[in-house]
């Protein structure tokens, strides 16, 4: 007599796919906030002035005293992470091979082969030049920043809302090109608002040290609050 047929195995749909990088994230996450580490999440479309932005965002870091180190992801060559390298500040290059966002186990191989990122105040990671990807992937990181460029068009919170609604932070680059390039302010503003209402905005150019400190201003406070510690209840 024939065996019967088995039934194929059962699979738990409610597992998450991304179940392990999210474990490996979690880690992160308690990894850096047990080190006092702010870790920041860039993310931009390719073309927004990130890498300019942030060599200036870890210079002004540098010279005011604070430990800082940055990752930069990027489909193929180093060429960011030489360009980071010139504020002082320790980089390594993350090369994707292809693929379009940085997931968290490749943060953790390169931050366990590289002591001088251990215990930093500021840890930044340029994620891969994409509005899409990257907004699923979780890194373990404190602070999310999505970037917008002047020279981009001021619905692409609209087109793109996902990574906006899922930021805490939204920055406008390239500011000192505003005018020649008939950038609509107010617009930008209102599609930003409407995907992530009350989503803070800063305003910045490479080019403008003031904005740039600004910038690192809020950087500052935000880790601090970070390691206030909680009043007592009563």
């Amino acid at each position: 007599m024939p065996d019967p047929v088995t039934s194929p195995p059962e699979i738990d749909l409610d597992t998450p796919v991304l179940d392990r990088h999210d474990r490996i994230s979690a880690d992160l996450r308690r990894r850096f906030d047990a080190a006092g580490t702010l870790a920041v999440n860039l993310i931009s479309s390719p073309g927004t002035g990130k890498t300019a932005l942030l060599t200036e965002v870890l210079a002004e870091l540098v010279r005011r005293g604070h430990t800082t180190a940055a990752l930069v992801g990027d489909c193929a060559t180093d060429n960011d992470a030489q360009r980071l390298a010139a504020s002082g500040a320790p980089v390594r290059q993350i090369v994707t091979e292809g693929l379009c966002h940085l997931e968290s186990d490749m943060i953790v191989t390169h931050l366990d082969a590289w002591p001088e990122a251990d215990g930093v105040e500021f840890l930044f990671v340029e994620n891969v030049g994409n509005l899409v990807c990257p907004s699923s992937f979780d890194l373990g990181e404190g602070l999310r920043i999505v970037l917008l460029s002047v020279t981009e068009g001021e619905d692409k919170p609209r087109k793109y809302p996902q990574i906006f609604h899922s930021s805490d932070l939204a920055v406008i680059t390239k500011i000192d090109l505003a005018e020649p390039c008939e950038f609509d302010r107010d617009a930008a503003l209102a599609s930003i608002e409407a995907v992530h209402p009350g989503m803070e905005v800063a305003e910045t150019s490479a080019r403008r040290p003031d904005t740039v400190a600004a910038l690192v201003d809020r950087l500052v406070a935000v880790r601090g609050s970070r390691l206030s510690p909680t009043p007592a209840s009563r």
